[in-house]
């Protein structure tokens, strides 16, 4: 019931209205059956808001993980109730050089989930980076009978075409997705709410 209220109070029906997809994933979860695999772009939101934090001021990438682990709880509720945390600061050498994952997680559906954190935003290197990790989990972290892991690189803004032009057609599924600190705007999500329901509206009129 707390969650549930945290939920209600933090206008988890409105936020859902900004996601950029909302519209496809309502049409797709209409026609999907029950045992219907799910898709790493309908399991992830975008944007992720992390208002629970209290982080609203200037922080750094550090800060911004130790919140998260101190509210872990409530982070795994935002992210989604098929996720399960596995660690943090995982760390991996690649000839003499040592990295470290900020963040993983278990999808139970999807099987593997890498989570990088960045405080700015979204760039093409930290594509790159996700790359390399994805590249490395197969051999190293992954267990008999588990999918090939996906990367989610949660950035504090992107740029829609340098995410699409860095994303598309890897050979690994990377995802970017927005992190907020504070509630969206109420006269943005009144905007975003109405311009769904033409959206949804106009695809119901082609479909008749």
């Amino acid at each position: 019931m707390r969650q549930l209220d945290r939920q209600v109070n933090s206008q988890l029906y409105e936020r859902l209205a900004l996601s950029r997809n909302k519209a496809a994933l309502l049409e797709k979860a209409a026609e999907r059956a029950p045992d219907d695999t799910i898709t790493p772009e309908e399991a992830i939101k975008d944007p992720f808001v992390l208002e629970f934090l209290d982080i609203r001021d200037e922080y750094s990438e550090s800060d911004l993980e130790e919140a998260l682990i101190r509210r872990l709880a409530d982070f795994l509720l935002e992210l989604g109730d098929d996720f399960a945390f596995v660690g943090r600061q995982r760390r991996l050498r690649i000839d003499d050089t040592w990295f470290r994952v900020d963040l993983l997680f278990f999808h139970r559906r999807l099987k593997c989930l890498v989570v990088d954190l960045k405080v700015g935003r979204f760039s093409y290197a930290d594509a790159d980076q996700m790359h390399l990790y994805l590249n490395y989990a197969p051999e190293h972290w992954m267990k008999p009978g588990e999918n090939p892991p996906v990367g989610l690189i949660l950035c504090a803004g992107k740029g829609s075409a340098e995410a699409r032009y860095a994303l598309d057609n890897l050979p690994n599924k990377i995802l970017a997705a927005e992190y907020q600190t504070v509630l969206p705007d109420e006269r943005l999500i009144a905007e975003e709410l109405e311009r769904s329901r033409k959206a949804l509206d106009a695809r119901r009129s082609d479909a008749d």
